[in-house]
């Protein structure tokens, strides 16, 4: 089982200083169909952002614009 911390640092490629709970969404990966979770984190101490994974593939995103 991963972490909420690991899952941030999947989604954003380096270490990230905080970690909320995993949630499931009601999302399909755009590229497999598989399942996908969210991960609320801090990358910076003044920014928050949520990342998506995909549970069965690489597929990830965040909610930055």
């Amino acid at each position: 089982m991963v972490t909420p911390k690991r899952l941030a640092e999947l989604v954003e490629g380096e270490d990230v200083m905080d970690a909320e709970a995993i949630e499931d969404t009601d999302r399909t990966c755009p590229e497999c169909g598989g399942d996908v979770i969210s991960v609320g984190y801090m990358p910076t101490v003044t920014e928050f952002v949520t990342g998506y994974k995909c549970q069965d593939c690489d597929w990830s995103e965040t909610d930055r614009e």
